[in-house]
């Protein structure tokens, strides 16, 4: 599923300013492809990555999902249905087990628990994890493991544009590569339309394309 920014702006109202955090940018992003959008603190990069998931919408322009203008979705069945994010402090549910916790969004679906947890399983192996994890609690997994059960999470949803914010943000180097590498795979093994906002070099290397953002704007 491909997604597409058209001339897209936002700005935040305050007491005594607007200010302009995203002003102006167009893009087409294709399936199978992994992309990184860098920028310092205060670029714009997460604020776009907040409109591209459907968590607000654009004061000017319009981001197209599956030829379809955000304006228009169902935003709760968007990010549902066509749009995943992955965060840097990996949002699990703090009392389900892994297990649980990937199949949160199949209960959402209804999906039987029998092909649920079928389902739970195979992505779970799919992030090189094995079944000895599925009865643990976040709070007994390491950070790249925590991770990797957000990213499972994920596959379990079935979405094929998949944001990424900061997803190696916490983790050491060697858990970083490996995450990356498995969002690359699902860019490239899946067709999922992949991107990362990251400010770690290493990360964007990873990416097939890389795009810089500052005050706002592409560079």
């Amino acid at each position: 599923m491909s997604i597409s920014l058209k001339n897209v702006s936002y700005s935040y109202k305050g007491k005594y300013q607007t200010v302009r955090a995203v002003d102006g940018v167009s893009y087409d992003f294709e399936p199978g492809k992994c992309y990184a959008i860098v920028g310092k603190s205060g670029s714009g990069k997460t604020t776009l990555l907040s409109l591209m998931a459907g968590l607000d919408l654009p004061t000017e322009g319009e981001i197209i999902i599956g030829g379809k203008s955000t304006k228009d979705w169902n935003r709760n069945r968007l990010r549902r249905d066509a749009v995943s994010v992955i965060y840097q402090n990996y949002n699990l549910f703090p009392l389900l087990t892994v297990q649980e916790n990937i199949m949160y969004p199949l209960d959402l679906k209804k999906m039987p628990k029998k092909d649920a947890t079928a389902l739970a399983h195979e992505v779970r192996e799919r992030v090189e994890l094995s079944a000895t994890y599925d009865k643990r609690l976040p709070s007994h997994l390491s950070g790249g493991e925590q991770q990797r059960v957000a990213i499972a999470r994920t596959l379990a949803q079935g979405c094929k544009i998949i944001l990424a914010d900061e997803p190696t943000g916490n983790l050491d180097s060697t858990n970083t590569r490996n995450i990356v590498d498995i969002l690359c795979s699902l860019a490239h093994d899946d067709g999922c339309t992949v991107i990362i906002v990251t400010h770690d070099p290493s990360v964007a290397e990873q990416a097939d394309t890389v795009l810089q953002m500052k005050d706002g704007a592409w560079i």
